[in-house]
């Protein structure tokens, strides 16, 4: 999900090692020398993420002088790495983020504790249904702590400038018309741009693409839940593109993962993930960028939008003194205002809907853009989403490489999807 632009490679390496550093201190005790409550705090970011969450766990200490926060950051990849070296040495930072890929491998390996009896976490502004969306196993033991969705976000600077129309969400808000209009910017436009970066690979849009078709990216069961007529057809929709020279080709992007940075002004559009405008936005000031939710398929399954949640949990293993820190902490996460005005909203919409509405007037107009989209899917009616199984961690790298082949003329789309499929079935079951 987060993507490394060369520019903070450096950086989030620098970033790894003081998270490893912070893992060594937190070995030698778990409480500080004054008699506090220490607690370890696991999570992902870059430099900017890293010290406006470190700045925020401060203040929380601040307000409860017996709690101390030890935080512990790392670049995505290299935090999971890093998790998974101390779960086998029983080292888990007392309350941890979890990539999505690994939700259920950690609740596999019971990592969890149960969270719905502990006081000091509220979940009073939540409705029950909202709560039951919450759960992994039927048990409340991990909490969402942002909420995002699969959108269109497009340069209105560039789409004004050409005398283009991005439609809204309605019957004109289609799969086949936007890839007509991005076949047809593409010729047309003086400035040369593309419609978009060649990105076939992406789980969020992807996702929204089945849903609409009836199938879904995993059943509750634990199983891979599309066909290779689900995915071929939506490689099928992005070879139109590619062919048809809408996107921008692998060498113009240099590479399958496109540095925002580097391609932000060479497209009208990208698709993507609710939260990346926060950032990504910001990478290009002059222009003024907006969202879509994703195009609909005519004749869309009922119930096919869905929200993705971003989750933290308590480690089972911890202390029982620090439970009640432990759910005040993640309290101040889910529920309380002033952590998101010192943390942002990069991690998504606000999970609690009474702060997602209190944080709407001093919004800035990307946030905005942000939560409206959020919102208008929140409110509509859908079916369950369940989490990759375990086995499946490393199925959107695999279909990164298949998306590659097809891309470079090594395989078709038929046998590509085939071949992906197989593949992470084969890793589903090595895990059963």
């Amino acid at each position: 999900m987060i993507r490394v632009d060369r520019r903070r490679f450096l950086q989030f390496a620098m970033l790894s090692a003081a998270g490893l550093s912070s893992v060594a201190m937190a070995g030698c005790g778990s409480d500080s020398a004054s008699g506090e409550l220490a607690l370890r705090y696991g999570g992902w970011g870059d430099n900017i993420r890293q010290r406006n969450y470190t700045e925020a766990l401060k203040q929380f200490s601040q307000a409860h002088p017996d709690i101390l926060v030890q935080p512990e950051f790392a670049e995505y990849n290299a935090f999971q790495e890093r998790m998974t070296t101390q779960i086998a040495a029983r080292e888990v930072p007392d309350i941890f983020w979890i990539a999505s890929p690994q939700v259920l491998t950690y609740h596999k390996s019971k990592l969890y504790r149960k969270l719905d009896d502990i006081p000091t976490l509220d979940l009073s502004a939540y409705a029950p249904q909202e709560v039951e969306s919450f759960k992994i196993g039927g048990e409340l033991n991990t909490m969402p702590f942002g909420v995002f969705v699969p959108v269109v976000r497009y340069n209105e600077t560039f789409a004004d400038q050409d005398g283009v129309t991005i439609p809204t969400e309605g019957p004109g808000w289609t799969w086949d018309a936007l890839a007509q209009l991005l076949l047809d910017y593409s010729k047309n436009n003086a400035a040369k741009r593309k419609g978009l970066p060649y990105t076939p690979h992406g789980d969020l849009p992807f996702e929204a693409w089945l849903r609409q078709r009836g199938e879904q990216l995993w059943t509750e069961d634990g199983r891979l839940g599309w066909t290779v007529d689900g995915l071929a057809s939506w490689l099928d929709w992005w070879e139109k593109l590619r062919q048809g020279g809408a996107t921008l080709s692998i060498s113009e992007q240099e590479g399958m993962d496109p540095d925002w940075e580097l391609v932000g002004d060479k497209v009208l559009l990208n698709f993507g993930n609710s939260n990346h405008i926060i950032d990504e936005a910001t990478m290009f000031p002059d222009y003024t960028f907006r969202l879509r939710p994703a195009p609909t398929a005519p004749g869309a399954a009922s119930g096919h939008k869905f929200l993705y949640f971003p989750r933290m949990a308590i480690y089972r293993g911890i202390d029982d003194e620090k439970v009640e820190a432990a759910g005040r902490m993640i309290n101040y996460n889910t529920n309380d205002i002033a952590m998101l005005r010192t943390v942002g909203m990069t991690m998504g919409a606000p999970v609690n809907p009474k702060i997602a509405q209190e944080v709407l007037p001093n919004a800035n107009p990307n946030e905005k853009e942000m939560l409206a989209v959020v919102q208008s899917d929140r409110a509509v009616e859908r079916k369950p989403r369940y989490e990759a199984p375990p086995g499946s961690s490393t199925w959107r790298t695999a279909m990164s490489r298949v998306c590659e082949g097809i891309a470079l003329g090594r395989t078709n789309v038929t046998d590509g999807a085939k071949t992906l499929i197989d593949e992470i079935n084969a890793g589903i079951e090595r895990a059963q």
